[in-house]
């Protein structure tokens, strides 16, 4: 039956580039990856440009929604330990390693931009589906923590850089490409990792005397059990140790990998995250005994970037379907995006966005010039504010739609379920808070580092300046009695604070004003949309011309 005819509905979001949309990444893209690496630059504008098409939105909503089986046994009995992904998520893999998204930037050299380059297109593709860049998250930040024993990444580093995606559980020589997953906490000590149970038992007369062991306990979580491998910690006589756990040997059999179950998580649903046994499986030692804590926070290290850089996705691609619905739909006499509480509410999600995205790039370019001290302090922080902040953002551009909002066919529903996760992954607020105190009070190089990045934007506000003072005297404050109650505040100074400083040095005046006044004038209230008369409607036009840009 015909009731009426259909108006005003937003048409679906597709041919949509991903990048060239993008200003801000655009620019970062421009800044530090293009003048070392143009075609690496050309490939990541044909991939915005892959990202926003129907069919790559189409395989995101298939894996999202055909989540993974576990097959614990054959139709016979044999064990069989897989996992069955809908073909969709094979195909997203594909196009994730094949991208380079893996581990191959630590095989060019420092000042190449590859680690840039890499960070900008796992923006990108992030915004299609984030959770089958789980297993490409680990497998890239695998390969620090593998140069604690040059024998095993001479051997395992190759496949880890590749482009070729095998999903068969095959030997390591056998595949075209490999994948790297990580067990670290179990189920009575969670992030307390010193409190594990599983047990390394040396192996004599092994393939690699002294680094051969056994390992027997079970994993809590174990992301991406199909990985060809897993860096995991267990206990040997002298603590904690860190071991490379290959999911088929090298002779084609399995390793004694037992899958218990698959977790039933909120969101990240395309990605199997399971609870392992494991039976007396072979492990090669990686660094020192009793140093695995040590040696496996270079893994985590890099994947606490890329949660960075997912937050600043799934940030984006909210801000995206955001705007995109404003700008199709009509209130009232006026389109959305014309009514002034509504610019007011999308100005702030952009400026919050863009501070994300150049806090993000920034932290990946470090990487690539060998900025350690910048990078330890800068990520923590990141990992930290960028995380926390994405939920909230989330779900208030969800809130933009409305009740459309509310309905999982335009996508804002699976973002506002993935906005957690990287605030929890790799160590939840608490965690990266006082993660935040030991690198500066062990670490006082990275304070200074971060701070003479601050001093670059000095003169540009009076009230930037004083919060960089505040900065500069945050040594002090993270030795007092009272610092592990004041961390999160402590933390959101440093984060707030250096979003600002590289607004002011890389966005549009606008922008950076906007930010300053708001976030650290405090010129805005609690929620989104409360930005200040003051920031006026010129600087409000330009920042929302810089968001709906394509």
């Amino acid at each position: 039956m015909r009731t009426h005819d259909v108006t005003n509905q937003v048409p679906p979001l597709e041919g949509h580039d991903v990048l060239g949309a993008d200003p801000a990444l655009s620019e970062a893209v421009a800044r530090w990856v293009e003048p070392h690496d143009a075609d690496g630059a050309a490939a990541l504008t044909d991939l915005g440009r892959l990202a926003g098409t129907a069919e790559v939105r189409h395989w995101a909503d298939q894996a999202d929604r055909v989540t993974p089986v576990l097959r614990t046994h054959s139709p016979t009995g044999e064990r069989l330990d897989e996992v069955e992904y809908h073909p969709a998520y094979h195909r997203l893999m594909e196009v994730a390693v094949g991208e380079g998204l893996t581990a191959e930037p630590w095989t060019r050299p420092q000042g190449s931009g590859a680690h840039a380059r890499r960070a900008a297109a796992f923006v990108v593709w992030s915004q299609v589906e984030a959770g089958h860049l789980c297993p490409v998250s680990m497998t890239y930040s695998a390969a620090p923590a593998l140069a604690a024993a040059p024998e095993v990444s001479a051997r395992w580093l190759p496949g880890l850089a590749a482009r070729g995606y095998d999903p068969v559980l095959r030997a390591r020589r056998d595949k075209p490409g490999l994948t790297v997953g990580m067990g670290m906490t179990e189920k009575q000590g969670g992030s307390d990792v010193q409190a594990n149970t599983t047990r390394a038992v040396a192996e004599p007369g092994g393939p690699l005397v002294g680094e051969t062991h056994r390992l027997t306990g079970h994993k809590w979580f174990c992301s991406a059990p199909m990985s060809d491998g897993f860096l995991v910690l267990a206990q040997t006589d002298a603590g904690v140790t860190c071991f490379l756990l290959p999911r088929v040997l090298d002779d084609g059999a399995r390793n004694a990998v037992r899958l218990q179950r698959l977790k039933d998580k909120l969101g990240n649903r395309s990605n199997a995250s399971s609870e392992i046994e494991l039976e007396g499986a072979w492990a090669v030692r990686v660094g020192d005994e009793g140093r695995g804590v040590r040696t496996i926070i270079d893994m985590v290290a890099s994947t606490r970037l890329d949660c960075v850089l997912g937050s600043t996705a799934t940030m984006r691609a909210a801000l995206t379907r955001a705007v995109h619905h404003a700008r199709h739909r009509s209130a009232f006499g006026a389109r959305l995006v014309d009514q002034p509480l509504m610019r007011n509410v999308i100005t702030d999600l952009a400026l919050e966005s863009e501070a994300a995205t150049v806090l993000a790039m920034r932290l990946a370019h470090a990487v690539d010039a060998g900025e350690h001290d910048l990078s330890r302090l800068g990520v923590a922080l990141g990992k930290f504010w960028v995380c926390k902040r994405t939920a909230p953002m989330v779900a208030e551009a969800l809130e933009c739609l409305g009740g459309n909002g509310y309905v999982e066919e335009n996508g804002l529903a699976r973002l506002y379920r993935e906005a957690p996760l990287n605030s929890i992954w790799e160590g939840s607020g608490n965690v990266g808070a006082l993660d935040v105190l030991r690198a500066i009070t062990r670490e006082p190089a990275s304070l200074a580092a971060v701070g003479k990045e601050l001093a670059l934007a000095r003169g540009h506000d009076r009230a930037l300046d004083e919060a960089i003072d505040a900065c500069e005297a945050a040594g002090a404050t993270a030795l007092g009695a009272d610092a592990p109650w004041g961390a999160r505040r402590l933390v959101e100074l440093l984060a707030v604070t250096l979003q600002a400083a590289l607004l002011v040095r890389y966005s549009p005046g606008p922008v950076a004003d906007a930010f300053v006044a708001s976030r650290v004038r405090g010129e805005r209230g609690a929620v989104f949309g409360t930005l200040d008369a003051g920031i006026g409607l010129t600087a409000s036009a330009d920042i929302l011309d810089r968001a709906l840009r394509g």
